[in-house]
């Protein structure tokens, strides 16, 4: 992919559909859990996640100094399907993930067989303005962040990213487990303080207008009732909005990938969508 090296990890059987999980900004693969990875494979998929560029062992920049634009991020999606050579993939993107993947589905549609977007909103054609913005506790972090950490100690670095996603979490938020999601991220991560480049570049701009009405592949769209950031209207508007798109609401759910109390659900739902779905 050109001088930007992506880390990669797959599950499954090489001969398998391709399922590819895009994860949040600022995120490594590793909030894509390996037993979810697995549980997806284990209906017949080749299960694909990576970490983008500035996080965990991909290409990383310089702090605060990003050398891309937003759009590079979904070239990186794009570049990455491309060179499975395994026919068009399933995109499951969660957040920006879910936004990337959108992206991709409309401007590549030959790449894309199937869109599952989980706990995000539409990148276009839905009026945005009519729906609710983030809860109190969210904007309030953005607002006023909390300061960073020493990035060079790995257990203040764990504490700071547990306290951010507590924000964005439901009644299913484990702190256990993602506490210890957050020690295997820093541990693996080149800087994990290079994250926060993608702060500075998403929602710079990238191109022509999308409407997320012109998507033509299989869509389930994931909702978490509990959503503080994104909360449920967008989900719902972006079901209401793509072509034949199915809704599954999981209670309790927050701003997060699916957690384990709703594999059982989400997983054949996705499944669903594969070529014999």
């Amino acid at each position: 992919m050109g001088e930007i090296e992506l880390c990669v990890d797959e599950y499954g059987d090489q001969d398998d559909p391709v399922v590819v999980l895009v994860a949040g900004a600022a995120q490594s693969m590793d909030w894509w859990d390996p037993a979810f990875c697995a549980a997806i494979a284990a209906g017949g998929r080749r299960v694909v996640r990576y970490d983008h560029r500035d996080t965990g062992a991909s290409t990383t920049r310089p702090r605060g100094r990003p050398d891309y634009p937003g759009s590079a991020l979904g070239d990186d999606l794009t570049g990455l399907v491309t060179s499975l050579r395994a026919g068009p993939a399933h995109l499951v993107g969660m957040s920006m993930g879910g936004g990337l993947a959108q992206a991709v589905a409309l401007r590549r549609p030959d790449l894309v067989s199937a869109l599952t977007l989980v706990a995000t909103s539409a990148v276009g054609g839905v009026d945005h303005a009519t729906l609710p913005g983030p809860e109190p506790r969210v904007a309030a972090v953005f607002d006023d962040p909390p300061p960073d950490p020493d990035w060079d100690d790995q257990s203040q670095v764990v504490e700071w990213l547990v306290a951010g996603e507590r924000v964005f979490g439901g009644s299913l938020f484990d702190e256990t487990r993602t506490r210890r999601v957050a020690e295997t991220a820093v541990e693996r991560s080149i800087d994990p303080g290079a994250a926060a480049n993608h702060w500075l570049v998403v929602g710079d701009g990238d191109g022509e207008p999308l409407d997320v009405r012109r998507i033509s592949c299989p869509t389930l769209v994931v909702h978490g009732t509990e959503d503080p950031f994104f909360p449920l209207p967008h989900g719902e508007a972006l079901a209401a909005a793509v072509p034949g798109a199915r809704l599954l609401v999981v209670e309790g759910m927050g701003h997060e990938a699916p957690p384990p109390a709703a594999w059982d659900t989400v997983v054949p739902r996705m499944l669903e969508l594969g070529p014999e779905g």
